[in-house]
């Protein structure tokens, strides 16, 4: 059943929406935002999300603390961020609504499964009454349903016990929201007979579910209004919703094909890491080879040795594990190999909220090993940003033969986007070139440009040398410990990194080259600082917003943009690791706003922060 627009109750016409659905690990809330992102996305809005999945594996059903969520932000316009408040909370139980009640905007609309709200339920997420009934919830537009009870009604006849299809409720939900919304649900249809062709009756049930929940809002009087969100004027191309773990996996994969290289991908499991290696081990046909190694340390081992036969070596992981793997990365640093680490951070210290977001890395990335050893940082700043610098990542870490860190988090690499699908021809093919000439090969016979040394590939005759951790002479690599050698290697090792600042992109400023205040932002505070940035500007402020995706070595001309402007703030995920490298390099009294709550900034709260300071 398509979407009408004429429909016999009024629509209203909205420029964005805001909707999160809540509920137990197990009520498929996930799966039901991204349904419903997917027919967005296909729609044509601009779309950003935030899914929340809880930390504990089997939380009791019912529980706080196994509450999962999906917010979904969709617009006619171009949008950032998956919103502040959410303008429609779903809420599939009591917990649900505890948890995330606090979020709704005042007068939004709350739609609650009436059925789950039990007094075992209630106790669970800790309520003395039951908050349906005892008017605590005046402030909101407040539609009581009963999902589950309505759902088994629609499902009557099926050959299925009733907890098998109590687990279609989600999309009895699903459908209501696609009325509400004036959407089809023609693609989610297509979607369950692709996910159950082989499984008639879970498909006829899950199908079942979301037009009966379609058929609800259209014909009862519960609902007098449905609403609208027109399609966003996106740039001309084809489009798809794209998370960043995703767009980080097919990068990669891109990136070996312009290198023409073969791809070693290894990785231990670690959330939100993960998911990097589930995308990246559906490429083989491209001729990635992915391998679950038994710890962190093999892992990166492993892509070490990978590079070290002529591969793209890369390994994936989250903050725990750059902490395990920081011995051989620094060996990836003297032996002068080309080496990808992605760090997908999370929530610390040690095991923290491994499923919530932080930019708390920073500092471990740019200084965690012994000795002075620079590596490469890059962070993409939204989902299908991370395409683009997993190439950039791929392209400076064979270019100057040294480790690079790619820094993500849980916020990009679980959220999505529209992403523009480039065409192969605007991608730059590289050409790399090993040596086989022993008369001309020295193992560090440095490019007088870049400081690289050469990449010779094992079993080419004449071009034996040494490979290891113990400091080596220069030109010839052997093992050398002569005081004067090791000053000479080590200087030369970190001038390569500060090289790099010659072979990236200029710094940019959005706004005013000058003025009173600069938004100095990283990996994914892009979105709520370029958001805050606009929403000032247009009420008069001399404010600009500067977004750095390249963080070791800064961009060349970042000094002078700093110098131009009377205040600088800087928002992150962490207790001020950036502003504490931009004070120290720059002797910029730039001013700090930190969180750590394992969410992402609210727009408002770096509006605030501006407005204080521009006060």
């Amino acid at each position: 059943m398509a979407a009408q627009d004429t429909l016999e109750k009024p629509i209203e016409e909205l420029e964005s929406v805001v909707i999160r659905l809540a509920g137990d690990s197990g009520d498929g809330m996930q799966l039901t935002g991204g349904q419903f992102t997917r027919t967005a996305a296909l729609f044509g809005n601009d779309i950003s999300t935030l899914p929340d999945f809880p930390a504990e594996i089997r939380a009791p059903a019912g529980s706080l603390p196994g509450v999962s969520s999906f917010q979904l932000n969709f617009s006619s316009r171009d949008i950032y961020t998956p919103g502040d408040a959410p303008h429609v909370l779903v809420a599939m139980n009591p917990a649900g609504l505890k948890t995330n009640l606090g979020d709704l905007e005042d007068g939004g609309i709350l739609l609650v499964n009436t059925d789950a709200f039990t007094k075992a339920n209630l106790n669970k997420a800790g309520y003395k009454s039951n908050p349906l009934e005892d008017g605590s919830l005046s402030r909101y537009r407040l539609f009581k349903v009963p999902i589950t009870s309505l759902n088994a009604k629609a499902l009557e006849g099926l050959d299925m016990s009733t907890r098998q299809a109590e687990r279609s409720k989600n999309f009895w939900a699903l459908g209501l929201l696609y009325w509400l919304y004036n959407r089809s649900t023609e693609d989610t249809v297509r979607f369950l007979e692709r996910r159950f062709k082989d499984r008639e009756v879970i498909f006829e049930a899950n199908k079942r579910a979301l037009m009966a929940g379609y058929n609800y809002g259209d014909t009862t009087e519960l609902f007098t209004t449905a609403y609208r969100v027109r399609k966003a004027n996106l740039p001309a191309g084809k489009y798809r919703n794209i998370t960043g773990a995703e767009a980080a996996a097919m990068g990669f994969v891109t990136a070996a094909r312009l290198f023409d290289k073969p791809l070693f991908y290894t990785a231990y499991p670690i959330t939100p890491a993960s998911e990097v290696l589930h995308e990246i081990a559906q490429y083989k046909h491209f001729g990635v080879k992915t391998f679950q190694a038994e710890d962190e340390i093999a892992a990166v081992c492993a892509a070490i040795g990978a590079s070290f036969g002529g591969n793209i070596g890369m390994t994936c992981t989250s903050g725990p594990g750059i902490a395990l793997k920081s011995e051989a990365i620094n060996l990836a640093h003297a032996v002068e190999l080309p080496l990808i680490i992605a760090d997908i951070q999370r929530s610390g210290p040690s095991t923290g909220m491994p499923t919530k977001t932080e930019q708390g890395d920073l500092l471990q990335c740019m200084f965690g090993r012994n000795s002075d050893s620079a590596c490469a940082i890059v962070a993409p700043a939204t989902p299908g940003d991370c395409f683009y610098m997993a190439i950039e990542a791929t392209r400076l870490a064979i270019q100057f033969m040294t480790p690079v860190f790619f820094m993500s988090d849980g916020y990009l690499g679980n959220g999505s986007e529209p992403w523009r699908i480039p065409s192969a021809n605007d991608l730059q093919h590289y050409s790399v070139t090993h040596p086989t000439d022993p008369a001309t090969f020295a193992p560090y016979r440095r490019d007088p440009v870049t400081l690289a040394r050469p990449w010779a590939v094992p079993g080419t005759p004449g071009l034996e040398h040494r490979i290891g951790g113990i400091e080596k002479a220069d030109i010839t690599g052997n093992i050398s410990y002569d005081p004067h050698n090791h000053h000479k290697m080590t200087v030369l090792r970190n001038e390569k990194i500060a090289r790099i600042v010659d072979y990236i992109p200029q710094q940019e400023v959005y706004g005013d080259p000058e003025g009173e205040l600069l938004i100095l932002s990283w990996g994914s505070t892009y979105g709520s600082a370029i958001t805050a940035v606009q929403k000032l500007r247009e009420q008069g402020a001399s404010i600009s917003h500067a977004h750095l995706r390249y963080l070791n070595p800064f961009p060349k001309n970042l000094v002078d943009i700093l110098q131009r402007f009377n205040k600088v703030l800087i928002p992150e995920l962490n207790l001020g690791q950036l502003r504490l490298l931009i004070r120290a390099r720059y002797l910029v009294d730039a001013v700090g706003l930190s969180k750590v709550q394992g969410v992402p900034f609210k727009v408002s709260e770096i509006v605030a922060k501006c407005e204080e300071l521009l006060a």
